[in-house]
């Protein structure tokens, strides 16, 4: 029994396991807050999200990016005016229909997520550098699983082409 008279949790226990992913969740959050020290003055946690789907996405609609980052429009609106003052993101006429604005990252915006992903691989890298190869091998069986039942695609490595960036919001993530 626990310490509380309740019965020890089983290891495939939903609440046990709710409970470690909440747990892994709030190291996860507090290396993502730590990778984006450098450019906080510049850019918020939505901010640097719109970001990265712009990055994963290339020219995307105002509408489709508010959809994707699960916004009303008008809050993409003011978000993407922060990044364009910034000079992180742009618009450009639709060369398709004239009457439809693009919207992309610049040079200095794609740069500012690829900075980000690499601060958050290294140290992301120096937590898995503890476990054992076991322990990463399971690791490795685990998210996969999870990430698969939440619908997220899995993160390309940098040397790999193009694709979804690899920061954990995926085109149905919202």
């Amino acid at each position: 029994m626990s310490s509380k008279g309740a019965p020890p949790k089983r290891m495939d226990d939903v609440d046990a396991v709710t409970e470690a992913v909440l747990t892994a969740s709030r190291l996860l959050v507090a290396v993502s807050a730590r990778s984006l020290a450098e450019v906080e003055e510049r850019v918020t946690l939505p901010q640097f999200r719109m970001l990265v789907v712009l990055s994963s996405r290339g020219d995307t609609k105002l509408v489709t990016l508010a959809e994707l980052l699960g916004v009303a429009p008008s809050t993409a609106m003011r978000m993407i005016d922060r990044l364009i003052t910034a000079g992180l993101a742009d618009r450009q006429t639709n060369p398709d229909n004239r009457r439809e604005t693009l919207l992309r990252l610049t040079s200095e915006g794609r740069r500012t997520v690829e900075n980000v992903t690499a601060r958050r691989r290294e140290e992301i890298a120096s937590i898995v550098q503890h476990l054992s190869p076991h322990q990463r091998t399971a690791l490795i069986s685990a998210l996969t699983d999870f990430n698969s039942a939440g619908g997220e695609r899995p993160a390309r490595l940098p040397d790999e082409s193009p694709g979804p960036h690899p920061l954990g919001w995926g085109e149905t993530a919202g």
